[in-house]
């Protein structure tokens, strides 16, 4: 992406585009011409299942005000207590705290480039796919890589930090 591309794009994107690039990333961040501020919605913009959206869930941790992003499948739910037996207690974040930790709204909030590095955990059931999608920074703006590119681009480990499915 050149300089000029990097300009037009919302300040979000282009502090996601500047962390992707500086970490070699292979996929640019793109811009849908639809808010994609849910997995179902940016599944449906980008023709793919919904659990190929790697979802960024903000938590505030109790003990110390930090925030904890969880990166799960669009089609799976976070277990709270299993987030909080591996990075103590937490709580809901409310949309003040995502914007001032993270730099980003909600329904665009990116697994990298926050403002405050958060603790991150991974969620294994991302494996599944060879090919997932994460938020840019903005409703509009997502980016392709692979669930092992994740953990490249964030340092963070791989957890099981869903809901048990019931068989139907």
């Amino acid at each position: 992406m050149c300089g000029s591309e990097l300009i037009a794009l919302p300040e979000g994107v282009r502090r996601v585009a500047e962390a992707l690039q500086a970490k070699g990333h292979a996929h640019a961040p793109l811009m849908l011409e639809h808010s994609a501020r849910t997995a179902q919605e940016a599944a449906d913009a980008l023709g793919i299942t919904v659990g190929q959206i790697a979802k960024s869930i903000i938590f505030r941790r109790k003990s110390d005000d930090v925030a904890v992003l969880v990166i799960t499948s669009g089609d799976r739910r976070v277990d709270e207590k299993k987030v909080d037996a591996l990075v103590g207690k937490t709580g809901r974040a409310d949309a003040e705290f995502v914007k001032a930790r993270t730099g980003f709204t909600i329904g665009g909030v990116s697994p990298v480039a926050h403002a405050h590095a958060p603790v991150t955990l991974i969620d294994r059931d991302l494996f599944r796919f060879d090919v997932i999608w994460a938020a840019a920074g903005h409703p509009n703006g997502v980016f392709q890589l692979a669930p092992r590119d994740l953990e490249q681009l964030t340092g963070a480990p791989v957890a099981d930090v869903v809901k048990v499915e019931a068989a139907a």
